[in-house]
């Protein structure tokens, strides 16, 4: 899944970036709101953590606009304000959820997967096959053998999972399992769909990833 964090302090931004990635999300950051107003518009994310004071456009402000435009991701406000009328003000903005600085990234992780399953993005276990993946668990079996894989491994087979039976392009899988700045001109996806096929492979079985010549990817279901 991929998320948007708006924050202009960057130590905060990277640390939630990282902590983040490191739990198999793909993250994009802007360090002010009117980048951030861009991005959101534009790209296509699962939830948003937005901070309340940012330069050139605020963060109430920057709710506000995102619900006139129709833009319903889910966001979840994370700010130093801490007073009830802030609090009010963020939620009457459209915001799902308002979370104090100083904060636990446990608890903001906590915050922001109860809002991907309150909006239905959630699921907790896909299957392709014979190919299951527990979202909850963080595992991944076939025909009852548990495989081992590394973060962006488990990112990219989930992305190409919840899309099972469509192609995918590097474009899209880049953005959806990396971010905005990777560099779509590395062999990196194809290394790391070629070290997926191996780990998921088993004897006398289907191959369940495919390439799709001048394309792109796509697991079959």
């Amino acid at each position: 899944m991929r998320l948007l964090v708006i924050e202009d302090e960057k130590h905060i931004a990277d640390f939630i970036r990282q902590g983040l990635r490191e739990e198999g999300y793909s993250v994009d950051v802007a360090y002010d709101g009117e980048k951030g107003y861009f991005l959101a518009g534009t790209e296509e994310y699962s939830a948003i953590v937005l901070d309340l004071m940012i330069p050139k456009i605020d963060g109430i402000t920057l709710c506000k606009k995102l619900r006139v435009d129709g833009i319903d991701v889910p966001i979840i406000i994370l700010t130093a304000k801490n007073s009830v009328e802030d609090k009010i003000a963020g939620f009457d903005s459209g915001a799902e959820d308002y979370l104090t600085k100083p904060f636990s990234f446990k608890e903001l992780l906590a915050r922001i997967r109860v809002l991907l399953k309150k909006s239905g993005k959630t699921v907790t276990v896909l299957k392709a096959g014979e190919l299951t993946m527990d979202l909850l668990a963080h595992t991944v079996t076939r025909d009852g053998k548990e495989i081992i894989l590394t973060v962006r491994e488990f990112s990219l087979l989930e992305y190409l999972m919840r899309n099972a039976g469509k192609v995918m392009t590097r474009t899209t899988i880049a953005e959806n399992v990396w971010d905005i700045n990777f560099d779509t001109t590395t062999n990196v996806i194809d290394v790391h769909i070629n070290a997926l096929r191996r780990k998921i492979a088993l004897p006398h079985k289907k191959e369940l990833i495919c390439t799709v010549r001048g394309r792109g990817y796509m697991i079959k279901d």
